[in-house]
């Protein structure tokens, strides 16, 4: 389970990391990353999962296979980061191999768009 420090459970956090983070997505899930300059601060996770994912059973489900997942790839994240993960519909059926390989492909991504972002002068 995702550690309570690790959640973000804030409006604000979840508003400045879809609106000014990067983007990047897959077939059942999108996320936005924010790299903040905040390295006193832990990395933040939070979790979009609507109606057209399921009904409430499926919906939890599919949060708590997400917040399982991104436990392991919260200590790859840079200190005081915005990360916001927005299951698509197809997340419910999706296995869980395959959920992990694609939040990692995504995470990867965002991570690289980052670094770049940084390496600019």
């Amino acid at each position: 389970m995702l550690p309570a420090a690790a959640r973000m459970r804030r409006r604000q956090d979840f508003e400045l990391a879809v609106r000014r983070g990067s983007r990047a997505g897959g077939e059942s899930v999108t996320a936005h990353l924010l790299v903040r300059d905040d390295q006193a601060a832990p990395a933040l996770i939070g979790f979009v999962v609507n109606r057209a994912v399921g009904n409430a059973v499926v919906r939890n489900r599919v949060r708590r296979r997400l917040r399982h997942l991104a436990r392991v790839r919260a200590g790859g994240l840079p200190a005081g980061s915005l990360l916001v993960i927005r299951a698509k519909p197809r997340a419910a059926d999706i296995r869980q191999r395959d959920l992990a390989a694609e939040l990692d492909l995504v995470i990867g991504r965002l991570l690289r768009r980052q670094v770049r972002a940084l390496d600019r002068p």
